[in-house]
């Protein structure tokens, strides 16, 4: 027990107490030249001049000790002197759930380690928003409501001991593995689908939708307390707040999504790692939902979900809220495992525009640059622009539009041999149709991947003057695009190891221009569908490397000789 006294020592007489986090304005103007839409520069918090340690209440690094009270003491008696920073020293922190007051820095020193309880006791039911509708889950961890001025900085560690919350299926692991897991305890369901509790399996079982996480009833208390394990909470939950800095921290074991800011205004995401087994269940690295003016940037993202992700609401609820993810500035970040690199939606029903992703590399994620949405959520995504790509070893597909997501990964889908259904009658367009449109995407390559990509809209509803220019895929099929209005490819080369370079399928007002791709296939270009119009190739092709479906559509396609 003597330990833990000597770190707080060290921490009081030791270290340098000047730790503002108040960087100059000019930090961050290299994100805003030649922004491509007007957005308002995103500035750092600045924080009073106090200091206070969470040993002075009581803390113990020890690992043993709960320091729940000793946090929210910390909390209580900074916020009264006008804020400041609340400093974490070298040590292992146990705790309950952290929840934040306006103008305080939660600063980790190096070494610093918080572990939030595996003790489903210690989170309460809490009245939130997740997967873009309102609803109950257990208490986020780290917490924050209609706040001012927060931030999160310093070298330490967060762990959510996510591991103890967490379902997991059986394909994800390895036999041993999951073996193991079956041996510690838990339930199994259908031989392929291990839950840590009954409530946990109960809840799962009350899913009308299996692929969603939010039960769609009704339910009384006690039936939600019935379920509550299954109701896994969000690490870092912050909604409605303005000026948010996370800044250096690795934030690890997820319970669900790991940062979730929600409708919170001025965010500044730096340094930040975020770092969840490939096999966590919804274990999203960062979800921006319904915020303006946002920076992600300079962060690494390893998870079992998508991994930059911009959402804004799912369906009637998101319409109703009516906010949109706005003026994002995404630069400089990695992501290896993860459904997706840079991902909008599905929950995208309030609109998502003005956002900005440059120098990002993507690393083994199932797609590369993923949009999805479905029928019902209605909503407008729109001025995207992303520049300087890099992809490698991508599951599935480089690039992605999916109108037809039903909650599965680009992987599962593929598997199961559901990526669109078929269709006898086409719906008429309302509210509740999904837009995408004006996305301009320049200088990316992407090496190994399944499908260089795949464009898949609505008959309804295409998407929209989507530009591709300076792209170098190379994947084992080609490029597919169906039901796509208003493309334009220029300077795109397409390496696939077998089939057409480019198949288009019910597509219009189609521009290619400086097309390359391997002399040795039998067919570049494949174009088909009923619905097929103005299709432009810009450049001299053998004809007899295009295949087109019938006469009627030859007449639709132009060539330059």
């Amino acid at each position: 027990m003597k330990l833990v006294p000597s770190i707080c020592l060290t921490f009081l007489f030791g270290v340098s107490m000047a730790t503002s986090y108040g960087q100059t304005s000019q930090e961050y103007d290299y994100l805003y030249a030649n922004l491509p839409f007007d957005m308002s520069a995103v500035k750092r918090p600045v924080f009073q001049a106090n200091q206070l340690s969470i040993c002075e209440f009581g803390g113990a690094g020890d690992g043993a000790t709960l320091n729940t009270a000793a946090f929210a003491k910390a909390m209580k008696a900074l916020s009264e002197k006008g804020g400041g920073t609340l400093n974490v020293p070298f040590g292992v922190w146990l705790t309950g759930p952290i929840e934040f007051r306006s103008n305080i820095n939660l600063h980790l020193e190096k070494g610093a380690l918080i572990i939030f309880t595996p003790d489903f006791d210690a989170y309460p039911l809490v009245k939130t928003i997740f997967e873009g509708a309102e609803t109950y889950r257990c208490q986020s961890p780290i917490s924050g409501r209609n706040l001012e001025n927060i931030a999160i900085t310093g070298e330490g560690v967060i762990n959510g001991s996510g591991d103890a919350w967490r379902p997991l299926k059986k394909m994800k692991v390895p036999d041993s593995q999951w073996n193991s897991l079956v041996k510690s305890g838990g339930l199994v369901s259908n031989s392929d689908y291990w839950f840590p509790t009954v409530k946990s399996l109960r809840g799962y079982n009350l899913m009308t939708n299996p692929s969603w996480n939010v039960p769609n009833r009704e339910m009384a208390k006690a039936q939600w307390d019935s379920i509550k394990d299954f109701l896994r909470p969000v690490m870092v939950n912050l909604i409605q707040c303005k000026n948010v800095l996370l800044d250096g921290i690795l934030f690890e074991n997820s319970p669900c999504w790991t940062l979730h800011p929600l409708l919170c205004e001025n965010v500044i995401i730096d340094h930040v790692t975020v770092k969840n087994p490939a096999y966590a269940q919804n274990s999203d690295g960062v979800d921006l939902e319904s915020c303006k003016n946002a920076l992600v940037v300079n962060s690494t993202f390893d998870v079992g979900d998508d991994g930059i992700c911009l959402k804004s609401g799912r369906d009637a609820e998101g319409r109703r809220r009516g906010i949109p993810t706005e003026n994002v500035l995404v630069d400089n970040c990695k992501v290896f495992k993860g459904h997706g690199g840079f991902v909008v939606g599905s929950e995208m029903s309030g609109g998502v525009r003005n956002i900005s992703v440059t120098n990002c590399e993507f690393l083994g994620t199932d797609v590369g640059l993923r949009f999805k949405s479905t029928r019902g959520r209605g909503g407008v995504v729109e001025n995207i622009y992303i520049n300087h790509i890099s992809m490698y070893n991508i599951l599935t597909d480089s690039f992605l539009f999916d109108l037809f997501y039903g909650g599965k990964s680009a992987s599962e889908a593929l598997e199961d041999g559901d990526e669109t259904p078929a269709e006898d009658k086409i719906p008429p367009v309302t509210e509740e149709t999904p837009v995408f449109r004006n996305i301009f995407v320049q200088n990316i390559i992407s090496r190994n991947a399944r499908r260089a990509m795949y464009f898949n809209g609505l008959p309804e509803m295409n998407i929209k003057n989507i530009h591709v220019n300076d792209a170098y895929l190379s994947a084992r099929f080609g490029g597919e695009l169906s039901e796509s209005d208003g493309v334009t490819f220029e300077h795109l080369t397409i390496v696939p190891e077998e089939g057409p370079a480019l198949l288009l399928t019910n597509v219009k007002a189609f521009s290619l221009s400086g097309f390359t791709y391997p002399d040795t296939l039998s067919q570049a270009i494949s174009i088909k569908g009923e619905k097929t119009r103005q299709i432009r190739i810009n450049q001299p092709v053998n004809p007899d490397k295009i295949k087109i479906q019938s006469k009627k559509i030859a007449r639709e396609v132009t060539v330059a000789h």
